[in-house]
């Protein structure tokens, strides 16, 4: 399970970061954590009191809602670019 896990994460960085190796751009780290903000958020669905999960759910969100706040204020277009692709706005 966990070479799986590597290799979702992997690509993630590939996807988002430009190359595998690029593990600290905000946009791989904001794809890091969307991914793991939904894998938390459906294991909520079942689990609805499991509230330390719901707790570190909640420090994930606030923690991408501040590399966003960061990405919007350095660089907007990539910004735009990477909601969008992420699906994140509405």
């Amino acid at each position: 399970m966990s070479t799986l896990v590597a290799e979702k994460k992997a690509q993630i960085f590939k996807d988002f970061g430009g190359k595998e190796t690029n593990t600290g751009s905000i946009e791989a780290q904001v794809a890091l954590l969307t991914e793991r903000i939904k894998h938390i958020t459906k294991h909520l669905q079942q689990n609805k009191k499991d509230y330390s999960s719901n707790r570190g759910l909640l420090q994930l969100v606030g923690e991408r809602k501040s590399l966003l706040a960061y990405l919007s204020k350095t660089n907007l277009q990539s910004y735009r670019e990477l909601i969008e692709k992420l699906g994140l706005r509405k």
